[in-house]
């Protein structure tokens, strides 16, 4: 799964977390320590003090790990190649309880790119969560939001949040639900 499973770490700096999966901000603190429970896309999901919490690959190295590169484009890069790069940095957010990236999970109903007279781009992203009072909701879309606008000509990322239709496990990837064992 990853290279960093129930490996021990102790937090160097100061640095923002999430509770999992209530969603609720906190900062640990320099000397707190405990185990990384999930590494997958940039973030790490950590056990500290009986909670899980989740830590932004941004701030990887406040807990003695690399910080994830930025995406590249290539020159003259076409809408196709930033909507393909879109869906490449959304299958790096995790929803943190699940190992399965959420494009595989089925969490993605659309992804748009338009163009904008400078020639920046807006991305607009249509997702849903596989339940509709999951507390890592708003989360989830900050961390899409985020990945897309990370991407090189990317202006803004709007994250619609929609439960029409109602996820369900049939709309997982057949990878994802060989993994859940949802077959």
């Amino acid at each position: 799964m990853s290279g960093y499973e129930s490996e021990p770490f102790v937090v160097e700096r100061e640095v923002r977390a999430v509770i999992v999966p209530a969603g609720t901000e906190v900062t640990l603190q320099p000397g707190q320590s405990g185990y990384i429970t999930q590494a997958l896309g940039g973030s790490f999901t950590v056990y500290i003090d009986g909670n899980l919490l989740r830590i932004s690959g941004e701030d990887a190295a406040a807990i003695g790990r690399e910080v994830v590169k930025p995406p590249e484009l290539p020159p003259n890069a076409t809408e196709e190649d930033v909507r393909a790069l879109a869906w490449e940095q959304m299958r790096t957010c995790y929803d943190p309880e699940i190992p399965i990236n959420i494009v595989d999970l089925g969490l993605i109903y659309g992804c748009e790119v338009e163009v904008n007279e400078d020639g920046t781009r807006n991305v607009v992203v249509s997702l849903t969560l596989t339940a509709p009072g999951c507390g890592m909701g708003e989360i989830l879309v900050d961390d899409v939001r985020d990945k897309i606008e990370r991407i090189p000509t990317v202006r803004e990322a709007r994250v619609e949040l929609t439960f029409d239709p109602p996820w369900n496990p049939s709309m997982m990837s057949e990878a994802a639900r060989l993994q859940t064992g949802m077959f």
